[in-house]
């Protein structure tokens, strides 16, 4: 699916997070990658496959200091 050089990492990999976009649409809160990945604000994940990525937000200390 990507035409860039170097490629883009492809949707299975670890960092696929770090292709190119090809849509941005932050009124509605997603974006698609070139690799095929709609990511979304949350920071969740739809992959070409169907497969679902929970949000993956890091906390913030106030965050961690209230949980602890």
């Amino acid at each position: 699916m990507c035409q860039h050089q170097p490629t883009c990492p492809s949707a299975e990999s670890a960092d696929r997070e770090s292709a190119r976009l090809v849509a941005h649409h932050p009124e509605q809160g997603w974006s698609l990658l070139c690799n095929g990945v709609l990511l979304f604000e949350d920071t969740g994940e739809l992959l070409p496959d169907g497969r679902v990525i929970a949000p993956h937000r890091p906390l913030g200390a106030e965050q961690v200091m209230t949980a602890a």
